[in-house]
């Protein structure tokens, strides 16, 4: 069987081109305790809010719908008995990257690539455009790309789902320095689209690929993850309809969610008016506050040390000085 021009075994970024990312962002960088975006980007004013959580089932269900992330997750990964440690992991490189002094988000950049290089296997089954047996590679260029695209496209729906949209501006100014973001994360600028629209054709353009499908094993995580198996969460029905009602109509098929129209139009409905009126301390997540208070010259207090144990799974971002 043909694989489809997105599978590609062969596109991977090296450690030299992580280090001319970085390179590039450092020189850029006008106050290094700002980090690499700075307390006036959108990347701050978006990724701050709580409201992120909103589109991390449906994140997390569109990696699983690429057979390469999910059988890395499935291989490499504690997901399935320790769903809470992977939630903190992914939040923990991301909010240290946006939130971290850009000596922080270059070590987290680093460690993240080292730790990637030596995730590589076989695919259990065939599925999609992908043959049973064949290798996949986490650091595969279409692979981080697509990881990359679900964290970007996910957060924007959430941040829009309690909050009044982005402007056209805004939408542009986060797409392009999502882009220095994704550098860290190890793609190359050139595998991007250019702005916020090509973006969003090539996410409609791998929706409807073979380069996605859920496995039977896929399917499976997705429905210990929607359930909270393996956690003392248990998912509340209105997020599982959100989530559900959030992915493109193949995936729901693909994964068997139930579509509950009653719960996600309520949901929707009172959603935005109890965001607004959360206190910052609940609203604005830890590594946001513990950055704001690295700004004052402070170290993080009580409530930024509890809130970021609950997003990344520690009292403080790591690299910290």
């Amino acid at each position: 069987m043909e694989q489809p021009h997105s599978v590609s075994i062969g596109a991977q970024p090296t450690r030299a081109d992580l280090e001319g990312h970085i390179a590039g962002v450092a020189a850029q960088v006008h106050r290094p305790i700002e980090g690499i975006f700075g307390a006036d980007s959108v990347s701050w004013k978006i990724n701050r809010e709580a409201a992120l959580f909103l589109g991390a089932g449906r994140a997390a269900l569109l990696q699983l719908a690429h057979p390469w992330v999910a059988s890395a997750l499935d291989q490499h990964s504690s997901l399935l008995a320790k769903p809470i440690a992977r939630f903190h992991n992914t939040f923990r490189v991301v909010f240290t990257m946006i939130f971290g002094t850009s000596d922080q988000a270059f070590t987290c950049a680093r460690s993240l690539f080292q730790m990637h290089a030596r995730i590589t296997g076989e695919l259990p089954e065939r599925v999609a455009g992908y043959e049973r047996g064949s290798r996949y590679e986490a650091l595969n260029i279409p692979a981080l790309k697509w990881v990359y695209a679900t964290l970007i496209e996910s957060a924007v729906m959430a941040y829009e789902s309690v909050m009044p949209p982005l402007s056209s501006h805004e939408r542009s100014d986060y797409y392009t320095e999502s882009k220095i973001l994704a550098g860290l994360f190890g793609l190359p600028p050139g595998a991007l689209p250019d702005d916020w629209s090509g973006f969003q054709a090539y996410c409609a353009e791998m929706f409807e690929s073979d380069a996605l499908g859920a496995s039977d094993r896929a399917r499976y995580m997705a429905q210990r993850i929607m359930s909270g198996s393996g956690s003392w969460i248990r998912v509340p029905r209105w997020y599982k309809a959100l989530t559900a009602e959030s992915l493109p109509h193949r995936f729901r098929d693909e994964f068997r969610l139930a579509i509950d129209p009653t719960s996600s139009a309520s949901a929707r409905r009172w959603l935005p008016r109890v965001y607004s009126r959360l206190p910052h301390a609940m609203r604005f997540v830890g590594p946001y506050q513990e950055a704001q208070e690295r700004l004052r010259g402070r170290q993080p207090g009580i409530l930024t040390r509890r809130s970021n144990a609950f997003w990344i799974g520690q009292p403080r971002l790591p690299f910290s000085t």
